[in-house]
């Protein structure tokens, strides 16, 4: 069986923000396309520690820039592939499913195992992966902290229980809504 994904957002789970910057977390101040981001350091060690497991795989909004910007920052290998997000009509407000679940799909398919980290799961998020074929866990983040070492330790046991014969062993460690 090949490697489950690790679908990876940024800004709220490598870039952190809404902490006490009178007592900041590990990490520095980066400038990205104009725009100042905390990229925490602790995380960028934990996904460092995630690459054997998984496939990495940037899930943001931030697309092909992820690559552009965070491997030298973080020390992550270049060439991460990521996700590309069409436009939508739909305002969130009035969507019904996550704005990345179609882009998701399209990406990944049906089957194939994967572990979604990002800031911003709701309801929809946690009903398509309750629905979702494959095997699928959704790690809900804390902005102000992002990904933390328990997280990562939950992924790499999910990880090391799958099997090739394994049913749909969907998981959230929060609740998204």
């Amino acid at each position: 069986m090949r490697q489950p994904l690790l679908l990876l957002d940024i800004d709220g789970v490598i870039s952190l923000f809404g902490f006490d910057v009178r007592r900041p977390p590990d990490g520095r101040y980066v400038l990205v396309d104009g725009t100042v981001h905390f990229l925490s350091t602790a995380v960028a060690a934990l996904l460092d520690g995630l690459r054997d497991g998984f496939e990495l795989v940037w899930c943001s909004g931030w697309e092909e820039r992820a690559d552009e910007h965070l491997p030298a920052a973080l020390g992550l290998p270049r060439g991460l592939r990521h996700l590309t997000f069409a436009p939508t009509a739909e305002t969130p407000a009035s969507s019904i499913r996550h704005w990345k679940l179609a882009s998701i799909d399209a990406f990944v398919g049906e089957q194939r195992p994967l572990a979604w980290v990002d800031d911003d799961h709701d309801a929809s998020c946690a009903r398509w992966a309750a629905a979702r074929p494959g095997p699928t866990r959704l790690v809900t983040t804390n902005p102000a902290i992002g990904l933390t070492p328990g997280d990562a330790a939950g992924l790499r046991a999910w990880a090391s229980a799958l099997s090739p014969s394994a049913p749909n062993q969907t998981g959230a460690d929060r609740d998204p809504s």
